[in-house]
């Protein structure tokens, strides 16, 4: 296991929503649509599904899979089950039979809870190595009275692994990434101290997939400070504005793709009331410079973070509001407890302005890939990891992501980064989003292209934009070839996926 510094053997996540119920036990805690648990009643279930879970024989540090979309419930099933020391293995949603397989075989899971519109899903996938196949509803709700309503006796510590959750394998077969209690308590006090956003009079919107660590994360730390949180089943950007109206919610998270949403809608200001929000959160893909001047001028000013991380990582970088407008194509200064470094490839520390690799350390941080000894320690130096992100330090310590490493391009012999060219793109009024990538090329190796979604109503010429690139870019970082599609290929967290645009996999209008 990948130990890190830091660690607090003390303290795991239930233990703090404990103390939270301790202090509030009538208030309500979590909320979905027209459902809603009271800390008491949540620390009841949580306590139900942990001994459910000592029932059917498992184990300290065995593991239950969790195969559903973003409920009420998620929260009660990772919290219960790392009560009584079995890690959630938390499956996506989308993930075809064969993907289900994959995981169940990989991670063997004894247990795995099922939504009902995923349960035949679930049974192709041939459910390997599955003892018992709990749906959630009648089923649930039945083991989950007979289940003792009283905290379970397994002794557990801030070291367990409460989460493991799949990379979308992009480079590879998926790996599972072990998340300890320990580096999620880290994390919520650095969320808190950072976005200013976590007190008991706080309620937060959870808008992304929650068997994605950051998506967990968003929903679980509100609770741990004692406020409350919304669950969004699934975004739609009219149900989140009515949230807001509705809630006066303080915070809530959001990835790009949400923001191109809302704009494409395009909602007056007017139409719902968001003056309450204290912290809007951007993460998973970085924000272009236009889009985060068209979130301050519709929710106004002093709201908007930028937050960079990885699963592995966790929270790395956070751009406050003040800096917004300040420090272009930034991702911020560390998060407390969170030390940086841009590397070259021999390893040495480059100045500042300089563009390298850069590397992380933190307490916040995995545990490892389940299943895969050995291949944590690949990618880092000493306590120093990296998801291959090249960026660079400005004088005052501000981070600058420049690009995945893995994603460069490079053609007729010149590195070029796809990023740069869809900032510029972004910019101009007729782009709703884009993608841009190196298309294999016989003459100049990699061809760089650009995948461009226009705004409705609006039209512009391949050539215009050519023009308008030319401004800014280089010749040689000018698109090979700009084809204009309804849509982009995309993960669960609306992450636009540029090797699928490069391998030709994706037809443009299917999911």
């Amino acid at each position: 296991m990948f130990v890190r510094p830091g660690a607090n053997l003390s303290v795991t996540i239930p233990d703090g929503i404990r103390a939270a119920a301790s202090r509030t036990p009538g208030k309500i805690a979590l909320v979905e649509r027209d459902r809603q648990l009271s800390y008491a009643s949540l620390i009841g279930r949580i306590d139900r599904v942990s001994n459910l879970a000592v029932h059917f024989g498992l184990a300290h540090g065995e593991r239950a899979a969790v195969l559903m979309a973003n409920r009420l419930e998620y929260v009660e099933l990772v919290l219960g089950l790392s009560s009584a020391g079995v890690s959630a293995v938390t499956i996506g949603p989308a993930s075809s039979a064969a993907e289900i397989a994959f995981i169940l075989n990989d991670c063997t899971p004894r247990l795995l809870f099922v939504s009902p519109e995923l349960e035949e899903r679930a049974r192709e996938s041939g459910l390997d190595g599955v003892e018992r196949l709990i749906v959630m509803g009648e089923d649930y709700e039945a083991l989950l009275a007979e289940a003792a309503a009283r905290p379970c006796p397994v002794a557990t510590n801030a070291e367990d692994i409460f989460m493991i959750t799949y990379t979308s394998g992009a480079t590879g077969t998926p790996k599972g990434v072990m998340l300890s209690h320990r580096a999620r308590v880290n994390s919520f006090h650095a969320m808190a101290s950072g976005h200013s956003c976590y007190s008991p009079h706080d309620l937060a919107l959870a808008t992304t997939p929650m068997f994605h660590g950051a998506g967990f994360m968003m929903a679980a730390a509100p609770l741990f400070f004692g406020g409350a949180c919304e669950i969004i089943p699934r975004f739609d950007i009219e149900e989140l504005m009515r949230a807001f109206d509705r809630t006066r919610a303080s915070s809530v998270y959001m990835v790009p793709s949400h923001f191109s949403a809302l704009f494409a809608a395009d909602i007056p200001r007017d139409r719902y009331d968001t003056s309450a929000l204290k912290a809007i959160i951007s993460g998973t893909a970085p924000l272009a410079q236009a889009t985060k001047e068209q979130i301050i001028d519709y929710f106004g000013p002093g709201k908007l973070f930028e937050r960079y991380g990885s699963t592995e990582a966790s929270i790395v970088s956070t751009l406050r509001p003040e800096d917004q407008l300040r420090k272009i194509k930034c991702v911020g200064q560390p998060f407390p407890m969170t030390h940086v470094r841009i590397l070259d490839p021999e390893g040495n520390e480059v100045p500042a302005g300089t563009p390298g690799e850069l590397y992380s350390t933190s307490p916040m941080m995995y545990s490892g890939y389940w299943n895969r000894p050995g291949l944590a320690e690949k990618s880092a130096r000493g306590d120093w990891i990296t998801a291959g992100d090249i960026a660079m330090l400005d004088e005052e310590g501000y981070l600058y992501l420049i690009d995945r490493k893995s994603e460069m391009i490079i053609s007729g012999g010149e590195n070029i980064y796809p990023r740069e060219i869809e900032e510029v793109l972004l910019a101009h009024p007729a782009v709703a989003e884009c993608g841009v990538t190196g298309v294999p090329h016989d003459y100049w190796g990699e061809a760089v292209t650009a995948f461009v979604v226009l705004r409705a109503g609006r039209t512009v010429s391949s050539e215009e934009l050519q023009r308008h690139l030319g401004l800014t870019l280089a010749r040689f970082k000018l698109p090979k070839a700009i084809h204009f599609v309804p849509d982009l290929p995309r993960n669960s967290m609306g992450k636009v996926l540029r090797r699928t645009l490069r391998d030709g996999s994706w037809t443009p209008g299917t999911p």
